[in-house]
């Protein structure tokens, strides 16, 4: 077993990592290296944030209507619909662009749209308002 210490994002994580085979780089004409016995690491208190995450505040709907929602960050490339366009659940309303990939945004109910919220080339967070359904 090899122990490793790895950080991510700044949490400190204490690993083991069981060896399976063998890795032999040397040619054959020359005796295999001899494995070194595991040093004992000392066990790393796993740092906690200074500050609780905070959580992005969900919209609300109003009574019969449906709020879409961005599902990831990202950049708004064009809006597929406007104010008062009927649409059926599962159609394309909005695509945006995250991770250099374009992603539908698809209607989550039937209905009319009552407002959008967005326009195009505009960056979004994760849950912010793109539109409502009514």
């Amino acid at each position: 077993m090899k122990k490793f210490k790895i950080t991510v994002d700044g949490a400190v994580y204490n690993v083991e990592v069981e060896e399976v085979g063998e890795y032999t780089a040397a040619p054959a004409s020359q005796p295999p290296a001899r494995e070194k016995s595991p040093t004992p690491v000392a066990d790393i208190p796993i740092e906690t944030p200074k500050e609780p995450v905070k959580k992005v505040a969900q919209p609300q709907a109003a009574p019969g209507k449906a709020n879409l929602t961005s599902p990831m960050p990202g950049t708004i490339i064009k809006i597929l619909v406007n104010t008062g366009d009927k649409v059926e659940q599962g159609q394309p309303l909005v695509i945006l662009e995250a991770m250099k990939m374009e992603n539908n945004i698809n209607a989550s109910t039937t209905g009319t749209v009552a407002s959008v919220e967005v326009s195009p080339g505009q960056t979004v967070d994760t849950g912010q308002l793109l539109l409502t359904i009514g």
